[in-house]
């Protein structure tokens, strides 16, 4: 199991502000994010309706929603996973494991422009078969386990 490694780019006294689609539910992250990686795993790929999805994984006490409890779905995805959701638009807010401390948002979200340092894609064993990888950043079968 991989230990967590930081960015580097997010001081502990930046915030990062998100939002879903509609603006129905808002939300804020405080430094920094430990890593940024793009999963190719098939349940990311059904819930963003995308080749991959992009979050930031940070400590659970460093997320906290700031506007829009009433529109927060959440559904089991795995014994271990829940994902949160908007019930107004649909877009994805975050997944995490209760039991591990950790959650992940998707980058897509913020409203704050911010540029990580590093990134990585997982679970690339599982990617979308049209889809290419040709950047250089480093590429795993499954996870790196930072967030297990």
């Amino acid at each position: 199991m991989a230990l967590l490694e930081s960015t580097g780019v997010a001081s502990m006294s930046e915030i990062l502000e998100g939002r879903c689609l509609c603006g129905a539910v808002a939300f804020e992250v405080q430094g920094p994010v430990e890593r940024v990686s793009h999963c190719h795993c098939s349940m990311c790929r059904k819930g963003h309706g995308a080749a991959f999805a992009t979050y930031g994984t940070v400590r659970a006490a460093q997320h906290r929603f700031t506007r829009g409890d009433a529109h927060i779905g959440r559904y089991t995805s795995s014994p271990t996973v829940e994902r949160c959701f908007c019930t107004r638009c649909g877009s994805p807010l975050l997944w995490h494991e209760p039991s591990s401390g950790w959650l992940a948002f998707p980058l897509g979200a913020l409203e704050t422009a911010w540029q990580p340092a590093q990134h990585m894609h997982i679970f690339v064993d599982s990617k979308a078969p049209w889809f290419e990888i040709t950047d250089h950043w480093p590429q795993y079968a499954r996870s790196t386990g930072a967030h297990e």
